[in-house]
């Protein structure tokens, strides 16, 4: 039997762009910002579980970063997505001038065809994607009390090795700006930005991210002059990653 044939299908109600030149932008994007969105010690608002859909099935795949990514980007708390027909159906309204995201559908199959020249049959595999509009419960009213409940407030972590953490940091006397849910490092203000460090699992989780941050900001053209504004991929940055990361 000849070797299978493979085929993509991609369609989208969504957008005109394909959906996974959407997806791979925002992922870049964070990481270019110094932020992976898959590994994070600290805790936000939208961190209580994998995003879960109206049935209470939780996503797979890359809808997980991606509706991770949206969530943390829009300040939404709860992790249920759904289209405006479930909400209408579950009694709901989506509030007026609230935008949709995208999720992904992806699916592949194997079919069998027949060559029209040789009439032999050959089995081909498909692979299918397409995007629906979704829409977080927090953008929602009157869904049944089920989808709303806020979450239980999270502990607030040991403050382990904090004196010696925080002496450290002082005596670095670089620029911290407290809050927002990212950890980097900005070169043209010459500033570090870092969520509260009750945000954080542990204080110790707090002072490794810090230090990472710092360990760029000595490559700042005042004091070590690294190269430290080139963009993610290039190999100036790769380098630096090392530097921060030894």
């Amino acid at each position: 039997m000849p070797f299978p044939k493979s085929r993509f299908v991609a369609k989208s109600r969504a957008d005109t762009v394909s959906p996974a030149r959407i997806i791979t932008d925002a992922i870049i994007k964070r990481l270019e910002e110094g932020t992976s969105p898959w590994r994070r010690p600290w805790t936000t608002a939208c961190d209580i579980t994998r995003p879960m859909r109206a049935c209470g099935k939780p996503y797979r795949g890359i809808n997980v970063i991606w509706l991770w990514c949206v969530a943390e980007e829009r300040g939404f708390s709860m992790p249920t997505w759904m289209t405006y027909r479930q909400a209408t159906e579950l009694g709901g309204q989506v509030r007026k001038g609230e935008k949709s995201t995208i999720a992904v559908f992806y699916k592949s199959y194997g079919k069998t065809e027949q060559d029209p020249a040789t009439g032999e049959e050959q089995r081909s595999q498909r692979r299918v994607m397409k995007t629906y509009n979704v829409f977080n419960v927090c953008q929602i009213d009157g869904l049944p009390d089920r989808y709303v409940t806020p979450p239980a407030p999270r502990a607030i972590p040991d403050e382990e090795h904090r004196e010696t953490i925080d002496a450290f940091i002082a005596a670095s006397g670089a620029t911290i700006i407290s809050g927002g849910s990212r950890a980097c490092y900005i070169p043209s203000l010459d500033v570090i930005h870092m969520p509260h460090w009750q945000d954080f699992e542990s204080y110790a989780q707090y002072g490794a991210v810090a230090g990472h941050e710092l360990s760029h900001w000595t490559g700042h053209s005042s004091r070590l002059d690294r190269k430290i504004s080139n963009g993610f991929g290039s190999e100036d940055y790769a380098r630096e990653e090392l530097v921060a990361l030894s």
